[in-house]
């Protein structure tokens, strides 16, 4: 049974963003619907090659039936590992549109989406110990701070984690509409579904380690690509854009490169072109394009 997947967001920009060569060797790491896999294969002659990797086993059953193709069941955060288990040492792209697919917004029971009751859980990868649960009930006030700060960027934090420990001594939090009772207050009517996005993207970037992951998979990329490769990569917030921006920019996550006498400093990429965004037609017809930026870059 092939799963509800939306179309990917920034399709055309995204893939031409990797300058495809008909012989090249791809990889897209968030398989998903397999949208932009569809659209590399396209363009890819005989001889060309696509990985994908997905971490998520719904993301399975779309596999596409094409002897081009290979579906890599794991983390993106593995790539090197997982490319060599398949020979493959360098790459001329790689693809990403990183965060939530529209399909785990969907799907009640994975706990992604504000819009349904849920048990807490958001992982991702479902075999993964760590859920929303977890988080929720088991992090100390302090770690449910930091976590509501650093991802939500959510001023009210320190209050929202006291509510959340003082809640869970007389009964566990189970189900995100019991967060939401109990976080009642931070929720103005006017801004609920805001703040109640930031506080769900706060436990599933917690959960599936999202910012970890970003960094161990950027630092392996200048490694993988092949001289003059690409790299396309979509983010929807602002800490992964952030991270991704900085990484093409400096080849580092915090500070600046050395430089030499000259001033000048190497770095493994060079940005393409400027921030490519959605066009208010594509917003209207897929609301979660909105926050998407996307960032092209080369490997010098």
């Amino acid at each position: 049974m092939n799963m509800e997947y939306h179309n990917p967001v920034l399709l055309k920009e995204t893939v031409d963003g990797l300058n495809i060569k008909p012989d090249g060797v791809y990889v897209d790491v968030t398989f998903g619907g397999g949208g932009h896999s569809k659209e590399i294969l396209k363009r890819l002659g005989e001889s060309g090659k696509l990985y994908a990797f997905d971490q998520d086993k719904d993301a399975l059953e779309n596999a596409i039936d094409d002897p081009r193709f290979t579906l890599i069941h794991e983390n993106f955060r593995f790539i090197k590992r997982f490319l060599r288990f398949y020979g493959v040492k360098q790459v001329d792209g790689v693809l990403a549109d990183f965060g939530v697919s529209s399909h785990q917004f969907d799907v009640a029971e994975r706990g992604f989406s504000t819009r349904f009751e849920a048990k807490l859980d958001m992982r991702m990868n479902q075999d993964e110990g760590l859920s929303a649960f977890h988080v929720v009930n088991e992090y100390s006030e302090e770690q449910i701070k930091q976590v509501l700060l650093q991802y939500g960027e959510l001023r009210s934090a320190p209050a929202m984690a006291r509510l959340i420990v003082e809640y869970r001594q007389t009964e566990p939090i189970v189900t995100s509409e019991q967060l939401k009772l109990v976080l009642k207050k931070f929720l103005p009517p006017r801004h609920e579904n805001k703040v109640l996005a930031q506080i769900y993207q706060a436990i599933r970037i917690e959960v599936n380690q999202e910012i970890e992951v970003l960094k161990e998979f950027l630092l392996q990329t200048p490694e993988i690509l092949n001289e003059r490769g690409r790299l396309s990569f979509i983010s929807y917030h602002s800490l992964e854009d952030r991270l991704v921006k900085r990484f093409i920019r400096n080849g580092m996550f915090e500070g600046e490169p050395e430089r030499d006498m000259f001033g000048n400093f190497e770095v493994p990429l060079k940005k393409v072109g400027g921030l490519i965004v959605p066009t208010k037609e594509e917003i209207k017809i897929n609301n979660r394009a909105r926050s998407a930026k996307l960032r092209i870059a080369e490997k010098v």
